[in-house]
């Protein structure tokens, strides 16, 4: 985030892919290319925001925060977005009032956590943890496609806030498409997980 002119790193954020379905789902078109050209190319990205696959993203505190803070930012930046590209409807605007809303009550300590369940149907939840665990339940959903797909393109889109997510996802999935092709086609019945 930028305070004053300085970039303060204020989260550590790992993301993770449902495996079986991400690997079917990107082995034709990545598979054989070295993480390096995946790191480096913002269509390799796109195609797992949008793919067709459960994404699950824990964005963990390093500096204190508050809720307002985070929301506020993210939010900013798809509102400006889905402006300049005419998607901007009721339905983006009341998804954004429901997502800072659900921020609003909350400050963030170092090692709280912000966990985002990202589905392929385009349902966004939300939970919130005070140290390390995944709680059971208490997460708000939202229902709006638009608004699923910024949150994790805020992370690892091609104007993403983490370089090192970027970097350990694409070279774990291209590892993953790697074993993938040695086993036979056969996706690896694991999950991907990688983390800042």
């Amino acid at each position: 985030m930028e305070i004053g002119g300085n970039f303060i790193k204020f989260t550590a954020i790992g993301v993770y892919l449902q495996a079986d379905a991400a690997v079917s789902a990107l082995a034709a078109k990545w598979a054989g290319k070295p993480a390096a050209d995946l790191a480096s190319d913002a269509a390799f990205f796109r195609d797992v925001v949008t793919g067709e696959f459960e994404k699950f993203t824990r964005v963990t505190m390093i500096l204190p925060l508050t809720g307002a803070q985070y929301s506020d930012k993210v939010t900013e930046n798809c509102v400006a977005y889905w402006k300049a590209t005419g998607v901007y409807t009721d339905a983006e605007a009341a998804a954004v009032d429901k997502f800072k809303e659900a921020f609003g009550p909350h400050s963030f300590a170092p090692g709280a956590s912000i966990l985002f369940t990202h589905s392929p149907a385009g349902l966004l939840t939300v939970a919130f943890s005070k140290d390390s665990s995944v709680p059971e339940s208490g997460g708000v959903a939202i229902d709006n496609a638009r608004l699923c797909e910024a949150v994790l393109e805020s992370i690892i889109g091609e104007h993403g806030v983490s370089p090192a997510a970027k970097l350990s996802l694409a070279t774990r999935v291209a590892e993953l498409l790697e074993g993938a092709a040695l086993a036979g086609g056969e996706p690896a019945a694991e999950a991907v997980s990688v983390s800042v």
